[in-house]
């Protein structure tokens, strides 16, 4: 088993920055994927972005494309999203994904076996 706990979440203005972190514990060696997803209220959960801990390969969502960055320290089994110029239709609640497969579509909800519970963010106008 494997959990994954996420903080950092909060109000901020737009604008304005926040870190995200996510610690995953229990049976972590072997995965290869972790990624930050989001929901919004009544809207589907989607990806934000993720990264393969062979090679630091980073991956990301258009929407959020120069403004956030995920990186991460496979030693700590801990992965971390700096959101940067941050926007009203930011306003989510983001979750920590993990993956144990190496070749997935990182974009997709069904390819991660374990997830956080998630932490609000909400940005004002």
């Amino acid at each position: 088993q494997v959990q994954l706990a996420e903080s950092g979440g909060g109000l901020v203005r737009a604008g304005g920055s926040l870190r995200l972190s996510c610690v995953a514990s229990g049976q972590t060696v072997g995965s290869h994927h972790m990624a930050w997803f989001r929901q919004a209220p009544g809207k589907e959960r989607e990806f934000v972005a993720g990264i393969r801990w062979s090679g630091g390969v980073t991956y990301y969502a258009d929407s959020v494309k120069g403004r956030f960055t995920i990186s991460g320290d496979n030693a700590k089994n801990a992965v971390y999203l700096q959101m940067n110029s941050l926007k009203p239709e930011d306003t989510a609640v983001y979750y920590c994904a993990l993956s144990f497969s190496l070749g997935i579509k990182v974009a997709l909800v069904t390819e991660y076996d374990y997830w956080g519970q998630g932490t609000q963010v909400t940005v004002s106008e």
